[in-house]
């Protein structure tokens, strides 16, 4: 993947996570206007996408959105970031240094993997080399007039241009529980967290029970409850204010930043898209679970536009 000119402004249309549904891809790029020429999609003024993460698992047309993702980048037609879900695949076909895999193959993560490696039956070669593609995109990227990350942007973090790929010794290293390496790619691609107050617990959307909560990172936690940081929303979690501790993963995002988009967050698509600060989007709204695909459209402007959301909904794909 060739590295953007960071100096260069240029208008991208940033696209959240695709999970595998192609027709939805599809017919978002052609309500952006863009035209399949030879295979590749592209647009006629020379814009750009701008592809979140979050490419494999859960949809039913895995490989169609992979070769159209990847066609897009190596063409010059698009930039993408890693997901988790493409992290959380380097991980599962990595051997450990103690006979297993550095993403351990217990039900859970089969499971979630399962439907990509189906759908990948008697493809092996081609699978592994979409693996390999997965370790050359970025964890991140500053384009100057904007941000992207897959799940939650950290200044500290993204100060460590050395670790914005991730290599061999990284991947291993990330999975050493609660050293740096771990806390950056956690962090990056899958959010901050932090524990509940002992003896409280919630309910998650998939009803779960978790004693640890996704926090809104872009929120400063001082000052506010537990219950005002969950991302998303709960009614079981507590009004209590939070740990001083979380302040350090809970800082806010400024104001005065350059606009940043993520994904990973399963936003409800209803009453329908909006912004969550004025330099602040999350273009997940859940297709894979009949929400629309979801993009912005991005000219400049350092002050986003609400305005300028665009999504394809499941009625629109059937046409």
């Amino acid at each position: 993947m060739k590295k953007p000119n960071m100096n260069v402004i240029k208008p991208y249309d940033i696209i959240g996570d695709i999970h595998g549904h192609a027709d939805a891809l599809d017919a978002l790029l052609r309500k952006l206007d863009y035209e399949k020429i030879n295979g590749i999609w592209r647009h006629p003024e020379d814009r750009k996408v701008l592809f979140l993460g979050d490419f494999i698992d859960r949809g039913p047309s895995i490989p169609r959105t992979l070769k159209t993702v990847k066609a897009m980048v190596d063409a010059g037609n698009a930039l993408a970031v890693m997901g988790n879900h493409e992290y959380n695949a380097l991980l599962y076909h990595t051997p450990s240094k103690n006979n297993g895999w550095l993403r351990p193959r217990v039900p859970k993560n089969v499971n979630q993997h399962a439907i990509t490696l189906a759908q990948f039956w008697g493809r092996e070669d081609e699978w592994e080399g979409y693996l390999k593609w997965f370790a050359t995109l970025p964890m991140w990227l500053d384009l100057g007039g904007l941000r992207a990350v897959h799940a939650n942007w950290d200044d500290r973090l993204a100060a460590n241009a050395g670790w914005q790929y991730l290599d061999e010794d990284l991947k291993h290293r990330s999975v050493v529980k609660n050293s740096p390496e771990f806390e950056h790619c956690e962090t990056l691609l899958k959010g901050a967290e932090a524990d509940l107050p002992p003896g409280y617990i919630f309910t998650d959307k998939e009803g779960l029970v978790r004693k640890r909560i996704r926090l809104k990172w872009w929120l400063p936690a001082k000052g506010r409850t537990y219950h005002e940081l969950c991302m998303p929303q709960s009614d079981s979690v507590p009004h209590l204010a939070v740990d001083d501790s979380i302040a350090a993963v809970c800082a806010g995002y400024p104001e005065d930043a350059p606009p940043l988009f993520f994904g990973h967050y399963w936003l409800s698509h209803e009453p329908g898209p909006a912004l969550l600060a004025p330099n602040l989007a999350c273009l997940d709204y859940s297709v894979a679970k009949n929400g629309p695909l979801t993009a912005y459209r991005w000219d400049g402007e350092q002050k986003l536009d609400a305005a300028k959301f665009v999504q394809v909904s499941a009625k629109e794909v059937k046409k």
